[in-house]
């Protein structure tokens, strides 16, 4: 019996002593690893406090910010496509044995003048021209410039066709036009009486449409003569302009501004294809103005964060379908940085000009600008490529 008390008392002695051993070993909250004091013998912190320590207090709830919505495009609520309407740019007077034609050189009537050298009458070119009504003058006898004879019952029909064929500008791979074939007849009654009359061509218009969109959020969409809003057709006819807005949104970042260093149009949406037409290269240099004498070009700049610019409608010579996609690679810097010539909007009249005013920067338009040096910068830069389309161009009927 006195073995068993001995034997109990020297295990609560022993238990006494391991429970001081754990109390010294536990550090205060906020203690260094370097200062490892026992706590006094006979002192224990709460065991509720030290659970704490061992926890936290609440969960994490920070989260990445979700990405801003993408704005619906505002469509304006009257808006109505131009109808096409039959231009009166053709006349013919017949003679006892000859005929002689006048043909405005807009004879599409899309307010451009044709090239004379594209205009002849069954092969044979312009004998004269009025340069103040800014007509054309075919005459020729009867039996010339390809015309061919037919006899009926009553009289004798002498047909000639005034013909268009468009060349090819710029790289040799659009045309903003099309063949036309005007079909001009002279009727002789066998009694000899005289008498003139046009016939009007028969010639169905296409069209050219286009659409837009993309996005840190870059966005490229078709606008309205106005610029007020998007554009809700995508419809063009030959001698309008495509208008384009290039937009970037500011997501937590720093004021941007954004530029368009190229465009491509093709007859799909691949730019390694062809026909292919380069119409804006070079870091933000717009060609198209310098390479046909279209009106193209980009407007001034208002915001950085936005950039305007216009084409005019065209289609490629070898497609009658008349639809193209167009491709442009849209960046974006900080708006503090300078406009240099790498980052810039330059469209061709009477010279390079730069869209906010930095006309210097546009020296380099016909030779080099630095290709993918900009790449290189010390500035963030955010790139992104971008596809409009299908754009389909439809011609105006000719009378």
């Amino acid at each position: 019996m006195m073995f068993i008390r001995i034997l109990f008392c020297l295990l609560c002695g022993a238990l006494t002593t391991a429970q001081q051993d754990f109390s010294w070993n536990v550090q205060p909250e906020g203690s260094s690893s370097g200062d490892q004091r026992p706590n006094r013998p006979g002192v224990q912190e709460p065991a509720a406090l030290l659970q704490e320590k061992q926890s936290f207090q609440q969960p994490l709830t920070w989260r990445f910010p979700d990405p801003l919505p993408e704005e619906e495009p505002q469509y304006p609520p009257d808006f109505e496509l131009k109808t096409p309407s039959v231009p009166n740019t053709v006349s013919a007077v017949c003679g006892e044995n000859s005929v002689r034609v006048e043909a405005k050189k807009d004879l599409l009537g899309i307010g451009k003048p044709l090239q004379a050298a594209d205009v002849t009458l069954g092969g044979c070119p312009a004998t004269g021209e009025d340069p103040e009504a800014q007509v054309l003058i075919f005459e020729s006898e009867l039996q010339g410039c390809g015309s061919q004879l037919q006899m009926t019952e009553d009289s004798f029909v002498y047909t000639f066709m005034l013909l268009h064929t468009p060349r090819p500008l710029a790289d040799g791979q659009i045309i903003r036009t099309r063949d036309v074939a005007v079909s001009i007849q002279c009727h002789y009654q066998r009694k000899h009486d005289v008498s003139s009359g046009l016939l009007n061509p028969t010639w169905s218009p296409f069209s050219a449409t286009k659409a837009s969109e993309e996005s840190l959020l870059f966005s490229i969409r078709l606008m309205t003569d106005d610029w007020q809003l998007s554009r809700p057709s995508a419809q063009f006819l030959l001698g309008d302009m495509m208008r384009f807005e290039v937009s970037v949104k500011q997501f937590h970042h720093v004021p941007l501004r954004v530029t368009v260093d190229s465009c491509v149009a093709t007859v799909v949406p691949n730019i390694d294809t062809v026909p292919r037409y380069v119409f804006l290269g070079n870091n933000g240099c717009l060609f198209d103005s310098q390479l046909t004498g279209s009106g193209s070009g980009f407007l001034p700049r208002s915001q950085d964060d936005r950039l305007q610019f216009e084409v005019e409608a065209f289609r490629f010579q070898q497609d009658d379908s008349g639809v193209i996609y167009v491709t442009c690679s849209v960046r974006a810097t900080a708006a503090a940085a300078a406009v240099d010539a790498t980052s810039k909007a330059c469209s061709f009249s009477n010279g390079w000009r730069e869209a906010s005013g930095s006309h210097q920067v546009c020296s380099c338009c016909d030779t080099d600008c630095g290709g993918q040096s900009h790449l290189a910068g010390t500035g963030a830069q955010w790139e992104q490529e971008t596809t409009v389309g299908p754009i389909t161009v439809k011609e105006k009927p000719l009378e």
